[in-house]
């Protein structure tokens, strides 16, 4: 969830609506709890009615499971003529290193009566297919009672619980009004739909939700005017409008089949997370707009993509199975083939996709397309038995601690001597060795700009790993 102030990221105003169709109903709103619910303009039924006619809407979802069903006046033709063959694009708020992952779902008018009460398929964005995505997840949440700010507890299908955290930036109740959301029972209710587990971390700019490959709301920055010219959904470059576009060759039923619709008549966003992201509050898709895509052959570009799936920030095992998925046009083609290379040794792939690991330290890992292997993504990670740490540790009897930490110029050990030091970047890049390292020696490290590095220390067969701030990085 970015704070209220974080939609001034969006500047819409410079475009022409004389050819475009924007959103002309937002049909249903029923938002999940979030920071953001009940407080205008983001969260209250009178403030999403600004998506309607434009790009500069303010609609927030709240937490995991929230929806809103619109339509455009006309139907949205499935048309492969379309740039990059998408039909429509969605907006939203996200900020670089933020995304907030709504997933899309489709839903043709098949009796003709108007209303969205025939079939909801979902558009498989990139995630759909990975074994970490729980799909029929389903969640009650509980109103914990009174008009202020109060933890608003969750629990799922299996008996997982949580709470959506308040926090003193936003003071009303984040639970759902009855007077205002009559459709939501003022005592709990239960949400249901996909769940994306993506990757919220600790990064060189802050906390980090880093983006979907493909296919969700809320995920990509925004681009350049006009903004009915999509993006090529299949790269990470902002080309041209930016924002999440969408095909609607991506529907498949309920079992994961792709269906084949010629048009579509209604569209509903949901957020697709159930996760926290320190001060930023709960991650809730957020949006401000949704545009159609008219044909137009002359714009073409790449339609294949690989996807990995996140990796942990640190791996603590000596085996990892990993997943990649092949796509073309957006649709999954479970026969192509990858290949891997990873950046060190004591690191390999085998056939079935598991990582074997016999070395710790940082590690860059590469999954190409076999055929095509300039058509690549790159994963990164830090493989470190759990017998280490990336804190303050012990070796013997002497306690290892390395200080300042956060650091402005330099940076001592204590509790180590006569060792190897190591100092690594973010991406696992070697900047700096010391050896033999001395207890108390400062390290300089005045040349580096600010950020996350990891500092490795080895002495007689023991290595430990420790993470290092150097000041400047926005905790």
């Amino acid at each position: 969830m970015k704070r209220s102030l974080l939609f001034t990221a969006l500047i819409f105003c410079s475009f022409s609506r004389s050819q475009a169709q924007y959103i002309a109903e937002v049909m249903e709103y029923k938002p999940a709890p979030g920071q953001l619910i009940n407080e205008p303009p983001w969260g209250t039924p009178g403030g999403v009615r600004s998506l309607e006619g434009g790009l500069q809407g303010t609609a927030s979802l709240g937490a995991f499971g929230g929806y809103m069903v619109f339509r455009f006046d006309q139907a949205v033709e499935n048309d492969p003529l379309n740039p990059y063959g998408v039909d429509f694009s969605i907006f939203g708020n996200p900020v670089p290193g933020w995304s907030e992952p709504g997933v899309v779902w489709v839903m043709k008018d098949e009796n003709l009566n108007g209303e969205a009460d025939d079939t909801w398929y979902e558009l498989a964005g990139s995630d759909y297919w990975f074994s970490s995505t729980k799909r029929g997840y389903r969640v009650t949440y509980t109103n914990p009672g009174g008009d202020l700010a109060m933890d608003v507890p969750w629990e799922d299908q299996s008996g997982g619980r949580g709470v959506i955290r308040a926090n003193n930036a936003h003071t009303q109740s984040y639970y759902p009004l009855h007077d205002s959301f009559p459709g939501v029972d003022p005592d709990l209710y239960a949400l249901e739909g996909t769940c994306l587990t993506g990757h919220v971390t600790e990064g060189v700019t802050g906390i980090l939700s880093i983006p979907r490959a493909f296919g969700y709301a809320d995920n990509r920055l925004p681009g350049s005017p006009p903004y009915t010219l999509p993006d090529n959904p299949y790269t990470d470059t902002v080309e041209h409008a930016g924002g999440d576009a969408f095909d609607i060759a991506w529907a498949v039923d309920p079992d994961g089949n792709y269906v084949e619709l010629d048009r579509i008549h209604f569209i509903k966003v949901q957020s697709g997370m159930l996760a926290h992201g320190g001060w930023l509050g709960e991650l809730s898709t957020e949006l401000t707009g949704a545009v159609d895509v008219a044909p137009d052959p002359s714009i073409s570009g790449e339609t294949e993509r690989v996807v990995v799936a996140d990796l942990p920030s640190l791996l603590e095992s000596e085996e990892y199975q990993l997943e990649a998925k092949v796509f073309q046009n957006g649709r999954i083609q479970p026969d192509r083939a990858v290949e891997w290379t990873v950046s060190r040794s004591g690191a390999k792939v085998s056939e079935d996709e598991l990582l074997q690991l016999t070395e710790e330290g940082p590690l860059t890992l590469t999954a190409a397309l076999a055929d095509r292997p300039e058509v690549r993504t790159t994963v990164s990670t830090t493989v470190q038995w759990k017998h280490t740490s990336l804190r303050d540790d012990h070796a013997g009897n002497f306690r290892v601690l390395l200080y300042p930490n956060p650091a402005s110029d330099f940076f001592r050990v204590k509790g180590f001597t006569n060792s190897l030091l190591v100092l690594y970047d973010s991406s696992g890049r070697a900047l700096m060795r010391v050896e033999p390292y001395q207890e108390g020696y400062n390290v300089d490290i005045r040349s580096c700009p600010p950020g996350v590095y990891l500092v490795r220390l080895e002495q007689s067969g023991s290595v430990y790993w420790f993470k290092l701030i150097k000041n400047g990085y926005a905790r």
